[in-house]
């Protein structure tokens, strides 16, 4: 049976993806006490990006910020991976947001409030944040965007 936020997601007309597998030797989340660490999640849709290169060049800003969502919902399903239930998200405590950038391209905080407005529609005043949003020469896959949030979680 889902849960609320998982309830959350489908009226929003998003559902939770598969896990994403690691592309090497890594957990996609790992819990440490009350908190769950995400790694960097791309955003891969079926197991494929649907679009790489750099923001500002081959990829539009409106295109990243939408890919950035896309990575903010393969974490939450990193996250879910790790705890079972994503009601058990007390609040998402911290978003890292990379951005493969052209060499001009200095539009990263806009980019990274693709995840950042997903993580809030989903998970109201428990999805609001302290945040990073930093440009990159490249990212793995080509990717243009990678997200990685930690997430505090209710008591046992």
């Amino acid at each position: 049976m889902a849960g609320a936020v998982e309830a959350r997601l489908a009226e929003l007309g998003l559902t939770l993806p598969d896990v994403v597998p690691p592309l090497a030797t890594y957990q996609p989340a790992v819990r440490s006490g009350v908190y769950v660490y995400t790694s960097g999640q791309l955003p891969m849709v079926d197991g494929r990006l649907a679009v790489t290169g750099k923001v500002g060049a081959e990829v539009t800003p409106d295109e990243a910020r939408e890919l950035a969502g896309t990575c903010a919902l393969n974490a939450l399903a990193a996250v879910k991976s790790a705890v079972g239930d994503l009601d058990r998200i007390a609040r998402v405590v911290k978003v890292v947001g990379f951005v493969a950038s052209a060499a001009d391209f200095t539009g990263q905080p806009g980019v990274v409030n693709g995840a950042s407005e997903l993580l809030g529609a989903v998970l109201g005043d428990k999805g609001v944040h302290a945040r990073s949003a930093v440009g990159v020469a490249v990212l793995p896959l080509d990717a243009p965007v990678e997200i990685e949030i930690q997430v505090e979680l209710t008591e046992d």
